[in-house]
């Protein structure tokens, strides 16, 4: 059976932080959505994004951006993101399903092409990487697991943590973690939007790196923060450094 991998991107404006994360820009015309898509248009086995958005009409935005880029999309329940990013495999009839969330612009997708073919030689269920710094990591799903997620978890499994029926039943499923390269292995960094100093600091990482994007290695954002403690300091106290995933599951 031959494997298609789709890029499924829950999206809503909705945010108890910080309002309309996706759509904020980085700079000018530039907002953190279309960086993520431009970067999943450039890793090769992915075959398209489709865009999972939240049921309202606050979130038509969404709708208009994927006609602009010609990309699918589906609407479905805002609180049940895991039958969101289903409906995404449905329209698309994926086999696969590479996600990464909507609030994160930088993504270390070095690993990927690694992954993805490590994904598919050992019939794994789910390959992640982990252990970087929070917002650029990855998970590929087969569609079976997603859906057996959501046939035998609860509410607190199919909303924003989609990967939690996986990791608190390790035991049913085939999982490998794919570890970062040491100078990337850093959970002290934070590189997600949810807060007003989150989109601060990415917006100053974006035009540092703007002629290099959207594929900008995730080492060299490391330097640059490091050579920036300010910019370290403005979400020092939002750094969570605990793994998404066990080392070996």
């Amino acid at each position: 059976m031959k494997r298609k991998l789709i890029a499924a991107l829950a999206c809503r404006v909705q945010g108890e932080r910080l309002y309309g994360k996706p759509v904020q820009n980085l700079v000018k015309g530039k907002t953190i959505l279309d960086q993520i898509l431009d970067t999943v248009e450039r890793l090769p086995g992915i075959e398209t994004s489709v865009l999972g958005i939240s049921e309202g009409i606050e979130n038509q935005v969404f709708v208009k951006i994927a006609k602009r880029r010609g990309i699918p999309y589906i609407f479905g329940d805002e609180i049940d993101v895991l039958s969101r990013l289903i409906q995404c495999a449905h329209i698309t009839a994926a086999t696969d399903v590479y996600r990464v969330t909507t609030e994160c612009p930088f993504t270390h997708f070095e690993p990927f092409e690694r992954a993805w073919s490590s994904h598919v030689e050992k019939g794994n269920d789910v390959t992640v990487c982990d252990g970087v710094p929070e917002g650029t990591a990855f998970e590929i799903y087969r569609l079976q697991a997603l859906l057996t997620s959501h046939e035998r978890g609860t509410q607190h499994h199919r909303s924003e943590g989609c990967s939690r029926y996986v990791r608190e039943h390790l035991g049913e499923f085939q999982v490998e973690v794919i570890s970062p390269e040491p100078a990337c292995a850093r959970s002290d960094l934070r590189l997600t939007v949810d807060y007003p100093e989150d989109l601060a600091l990415c917006r100053r990482v974006y035009e540092h790196f703007r002629e290099q994007a959207p594929l900008i290695p995730l080492r060299e954002i490391v330097q640059f923060l490091d050579a920036r403690p300010e910019l370290k300091a403005l979400v020092a106290s939002y750094v969570d450094t605990r793994r998404i995933w066990p080392e070996n599951p």
